[in-house]
């Protein structure tokens, strides 16, 4: 965005911290029309990030959908489950041929990836190529599942996982500059309270510091907690 047209919505923008209606609206308004913007939002917590009790994490299904469609792999070796999932919408599904052949390429072309339970043993061996890419199945985020399909299910229909980074801020989409108002909105006090839900039993004091709602090129929009 050119620094010019940034200043100009930067000074017309709430300077206090506002409601998520007046937020997505402004957003909205200026919002860039050669592309479309996503709306993201940014979380700070008044968490230790470096205590390993205060980390905070979670799942939530966002009421509108997740912003990006998501590619799902699904190991099972569970022939129906396999079916189910091909026809839950899983761009792949395999057994141990599909960890031969991660462990040949180096790389799984997914956005998520489901197992059954059986399979975990077997997905150690590509661990290494997994980890890194941020696809190992968990049951912490509900990604080992011994009904791999449901779980395919959920995440297209907009189930995703949250985590605080390394300086307890959580960083999610939760729209797109096209969408209804309604629909970001309920994006974002859906996963506002499953942060809120997530508060650890250590964290003492004010939990959410501050919550901030931007555009892709955008200013900061500072929402009242």
């Amino acid at each position: 965005m050119a620094g010019k047209m940034y200043r100009s919505i930067q000074s017309a923008a709430p300077q206090e911290a506002v409601g998520i209606e007046k937020a997505v609206t402004f957003l909205k308004e200026h919002a860039r029309k050669s592309f479309n913007e996503t709306i993201e939002i940014h979380v700070r917590l008044g968490v230790d990030a470096g205590k390993s009790d205060q980390i905070v994490r979670g799942n939530v299904t966002l009421p509108s959908g997740s912003v990006k469609q998501k590619r799902v792999a699904v190991f099972t070796s569970d022939e129906a489950e396999s079916k189910a999932a091909k026809e839950a919408g899983a761009s792949l599904v395999g057994g141990q041929e599909l960890i031969d052949q991660i462990a040949k390429e180096g790389k799984l072309d997914a956005d998520v990836a489901v197992a059954s339970p059986e399979m975990m043993p077997k997905i150690a061996k590509v661990a290494r190529v997994l980890g890194p890419q941020g696809l190992m199945p968990n049951p912490k985020t509900g990604t080992v599942n011994p009904k791999p399909s449901e779980a395919v299910k959920d995440l297209l229909a907009g189930k995703i996982s949250f985590k605080m980074d390394s300086t307890g801020n959580v960083h999610e989409a939760v729209g797109k500059a096209d969408w209804e108002d309604g629909k970001i909105i309920a994006n974002v006090s859906a996963l506002l309270e499953a942060i809120r839900a997530s508060r650890p039993s250590t964290a003492k004091g004010e939990f959410i510091k501050k919550i901030t709602l931007s555009s892709t090129m955008g200013v900061g929009i500072k929402i009242a907690s």
